[in-house]
């Protein structure tokens, strides 16, 4: 897939520009009528905006002279300035984009297709930076500043936002959004993009189908939240599911849900509810399915614990750079919450509570792909046991730039396939076959 690039400025921002826009700016709030803007549709303030930015151009004697291509960029982003988060606006309505890095005022990137690309774009200074990031955190009801540095937060549209000023941000403040997709992926994406096969892609309709319970496993940016929500597509329609995140990402399509999100502590310091808090509510819920955006803390052990519980069929995600790994963060995150548990009987719990666990990872040319898919098949001398059924096998990089590779069977039958007999799932015997073509990637 080509990378769609980044449409260059139509002129280099001087300083001369920047100051043209400050006063253009600074004067476009003393005529504005801001009782209006509640009141309008977008489109018709949008209009009323750009008319008001034009006359006073007209005004102002020390304008410099625009022509219209850069009148037209020169009236946008003014607009984006005063209803929207300046500079980066634009990047906002890029489907391309998935995250936008903020690097201090004068260092803007941009993700498209797991691939970083620095922008032409910048903020006119610190302070322009701090007062985009006052409107997106005050949007939400926080703030942000010497004595509450740090802020992680969502935006109406569900985008994740994290930003750090000084004294901890030493070069100046930093912003980072995670992009909110509008249209989340479906399975035939990811077949289409190569994340996975479509032998593989039916297996996981079938684990659902048959309540397995899957862990996700991978490193930031692998698109453990993407496959979360693809699974959950599969999940039947009359079916409960209780949904808790720390950030409400998942896209749920089926009617009987409950979305549950934790709620950070007030300026005083109280009232925070965190996902342990929640879980433990979901279980008085009646849930037939239990979704953790993320397991991060001591509510894995509530999780473990639903999962034991009657609660198959349950999906969540863990940052772990592989099978094994994540087992390993799972009895770390158990032994936080402090309770002197032995380790072999963290192990067993987890043994017993988790049946799957699917690796993502994102390549060098920033492609996504399900790397490795195992089985947990219980525990021996005291080590939890797992076998891999699928890898991604990587051969080498093309011309392009594009990794090569295939996904290829290990040849083994897992035993969750007399659960998939018994609930009457169709069992893809052929798939596990290693003497069989290898899957192409």
């Amino acid at each position: 897939m080509e990378l769609i690039k980044e449409r260059p400025m139509k002129f280099i921002v001087t300083d001369e520009y920047s100051e043209l826009k400050t006063r253009v700016h600074d004067r476009l709030l003393d005529v504005l009528d801001l009782s209006l803007i509640d009141t309008l549709e977008k489109d018709q303030l949008r209009r009323e905006i750009r008319r008001a930015i034009e006359v006073i151009l007209t005004e102002d004697r020390q304008a410099m002279p625009l022509n219209f291509d850069e009148k037209e960029q020169f009236c946008g982003e003014v607009v984006d300035e005063v209803l929207g988060l300046g500079p980066i606006e634009p990047f906002m309505h890029d489907p391309t984009v998935t995250d936008i890095l903020v690097n201090t005022h004068s260092k803007i990137y941009v993700e498209r297709y797991g691939k970083l690309q620095a922008t032409g774009a910048r903020f006119k200074n610190e302070a322009h930076l701090k007062r985009i990031i006052d409107r997106i955190v005050s949007a939400v009801g926080r703030r942000i500043d010497e004595s509450c540095p740090m802020v992680d937060a969502r935006l109406p549209d569900g985008s994740r936002v994290n930003a750090i000023v000084p004294p901890l941000a030493i070069d100046g403040a930093c912003l980072s959004i995670r992009r909110f997709a509008v249209e989340p992926l479906e399975l035939e994406d990811l077949i289409t993009l190569k994340t996975l096969t479509p032998e593989i892609g039916d297996l996981f309709k079938g684990m659902v189908k048959a309540r397995l319970n899957v862990l996700i496993s991978g490193g930031t940016g692998t698109g453990k939240t993407t496959l979360l929500n693809v699974l959950s597509r599969f999940i039947p329609a009359d079916e409960r599911i209780v949904t808790i995140e720390d950030s409400a990402e998942l896209q749920m399509k089926q009617e009987h849900v409950v979305r549950l999100e934790t709620k950070p502590a007030n300026i005083e310091g109280k009232g925070e509810v965190t996902q342990r808090d929640l879980v433990r509510n979901s279980l008085r819920m009646r849930p037939d399915r239990i979704i953790v955006g993320e397991v991060r803390g001591i509510e894995v052990l509530d999780m473990l614990q639903a999962m034991n519980t009657g609660h198959d069929g349950s999906l969540t995600t863990i940052h772990a750079n592989s099978a094994r790994d994540a087992l390993l963060r799972l009895e770390t995150l158990v032994a936080m919450a402090g309770l002197n548990i032995p380790n072999d009987a963290v192990r067993k719990y987890v043994s017993s509570a988790i049946d799957i666990i699917i690796q993502v990872a994102r390549l060098v040319d920033g492609s996504r792909k399900v790397v490795s898919f195992q089985e947990v098949t219980g525990m021996e001398s005291g080590i939890i046991t797992l076998q891999e059924l699928f890898a991604f096998e990587q051969t080498g990089i093309d011309a392009n730039g594009a990794v090569k590779g295939q996904f290829r069977s290990l040849g083994i039958m897992p035993g969750f396939l007399d659960r998939f007999k018994a609930l009457g799932v169709p069992i893809p015997y052929e798939m596990f076959d290693a003497k069989r073509a290898h899957l192409k990637a």
